[in-house]
């Protein structure tokens, strides 16, 4: 056998049946394709020897003097590519009409397949709606396929055969490189891969395909969600062509609140006491943000000091874990008329 393992290189056994090498090389073509790996040296040299082991096994003459070891027979000089096979290089991407080709390799998007855009709604809720969670519902506007011209842009009878293209809907451009000629195929610029250009735009969307109508959206917000955090609605998008909607994404924004700050899942307020309570001590109560509180306040207490109670934060989101609350104490010195002063006085010291 020569030198190079063809078998190997199209990844066949050696009793492979035509249709099973044709099969593999197409598999492989599309892998490496120099159109799907731009500026890469290796796929571009892989595609060549994938190019030349092809064309021995799947020709059945000279699969057979292969298969005697003629290695002499296949000197890679002599390959003029595909197209002296007799295998239809356009045939490698026949059976990709059902996948975003050209978006996933770099090229072209196809124009008749073109999946729906993402939408984002900002949505402001209040802090005690996202310690608990809610519902909302809230209305955006959003296309729909425009239903005169079904999407198209015009009515059927105002539409031609694109000139172009000639309806296809697809134009070919070819480079070569060394022996071999690559075929590239994408969307016809003119009719945006239709295959038919308007002679008159459709009144309703006047050209556009689609058209704007204010939607309701009902979502469920999940307690303990934070700023920035967001909903993701399947298929609640643009419209696509051909193709899946896209998504709505909801972005939450949690709204500033007078009492609590919060960092995470904790929560901190401010408390104001009066000069007795800070020396003498007490209880106080605390608004929290669920219930009321009650804080043990011991004497001797200074300004600014930090208490904390457990468990008593924002919860984890969409959890039965909670944060804490942090309450910063802040003793309020009372104005002395000059009989309270002297009073006050002899009682300190």
């Amino acid at each position: 056998m020569p030198e190079k393992d063809y078998y190997k290189i199209l990844e066949v056994e050696k009793n492979a049946s035509q249709e099973e090498i044709k099969k593999a090389f197409r598999q492989l073509a599309r892998k490496y394709h120099p159109d799907l790996n731009q500026h890469t040296k290796e796929a571009e040299e892989k595609f060549k020897e994938i190019n030349e082991a092809f064309q021995v096994l799947g020709n059945e003459k000279k699969k057979a003097q292969y298969d005697r070891g003629e290695s002499e027979s296949f000197n890679p000089g002599a390959s003029q590519g595909f197209r002296s096979t007799g295998f239809n290089f356009e045939d490698l991407f026949s059976d990709l009409r059902g996948e975003d080709f050209f978006n996933r390799g770099g090229g072209q998007e196809r124009e008749d397949y073109v999946s729906g855009a993402d939408l984002q709604y900002n949505l402001e809720i209040t802090l005690e709606e996202a310690f608990s969670g809610t519902k909302k519902v809230f209305e955006m506007p959003i296309s729909e396929i425009c239903k005169t011209c079904k999407g198209i842009g015009a009515e059927e009878k105002d539409l031609k055969v694109c000139s172009t293209c000639e309806g296809t809907g697809k134009i070919k451009h070819a480079r070569r490189n060394s022996f071999i000629q690559f075929l590239g195929i994408s969307a016809c610029t003119t009719c945006g891969g239709l295959g038919k250009v308007a002679t008159k735009y459709c009144e309703n969307c006047k050209g556009k395909g689609k058209v704007k109508k204010n939607q309701k959206i009902e979502v469920t917000i999940p307690k303990g969600v934070n700023s920035g955090q967001y909903l993701r609605l399947e298929g609640k998008g643009e419209p696509g062509r051909n193709a899946s909607a896209g998504d709505l994404f909801v972005v939450i924004h949690v709204a500033p609140n007078h009492l609590f700050k919060r960092e995470e899942e904790n929560l901190f307020l401010e408390k104001k006491i009066d000069l007795a309570t800070a020396i003498f001590g007490g209880s106080i109560d605390i608004q929290g943000i669920d219930k009321k509180l009650k804080l043990k306040i011991p004497d001797g207490t200074e300004s600014h000091t930090f208490f904390k109670l457990k468990k008593q934060g924002m919860p984890f989101l969409d959890s039965r874990k909670r944060g804490d609350l942090f309450i910063k104490i802040i003793v309020e010195i009372p104005k002395l008329g000059k009989d309270k002063e002297k009073t006050f006085k002899q009682f300190i010291g």
